[in-house]
């Protein structure tokens, strides 16, 4: 008896410490288009919202990132956390709600050395008067609010 309550006690913990599978993607991508196809590395080294390209395409956590040049490619394949946008490309005020919302990858800011997009340009204003309270709240949120 003793034997069966450990394994029913380890088995517990093991369902305790497994992850969750999210009910949405980590990476918002819409017909398997990280950010809509736009350029990940050009909003840093353009800064503009810029459409990749077929042939300079990489898969990086499920999903396909186009890029413009294959320079872009690369920079980014050499460092896809720095370039990616935060919160999957889901829009940063929705996070900072606690929402997962679509991300608009014309409606964008850096902030800190970090892409951020957001639903519409409308939000992008409201999302740049308070960018650090959002931020803090929307890290709150991430990634939980895949789960809810």
């Amino acid at each position: 008896m003793p034997i069966r309550r450990l394994i029913v006690a380890c088995l517990l913990l093991l369902s305790l410490a497994a992850p969750a599978w999210p009910d949405q993607p980590v990476i918002y991508a819409v017909n398997g288009q990280a950010i809509g196809g736009y350029d990940a590395v050009a909003y840093f080294t353009e800064g503009k919202a810029e459409k990749g390209l077929p042939q300079h395409k990489v898969m990086w956590h499920g999903a396909t990132w186009y890029f413009a040049s294959q320079k872009n490619r690369e920079a980014f394949e050499a460092n896809p956390r720095a370039y990616a946008p935060r919160y999957g490309g889901y829009c940063a005020y929705g996070m900072s709600l606690g929402r997962t919302v679509s991300g608009d990858p014309t409606a964008w800011s850096i902030h800190e050395g970090r892409l951020f997009l957001v639903h519409t340009a409308e939000i992008r204003d409201r999302w740049r008067q308070d960018i650090g309270t959002y931020v803090a709240r929307a890290n709150a949120h991430w990634p939980k609010a895949l789960h809810d």
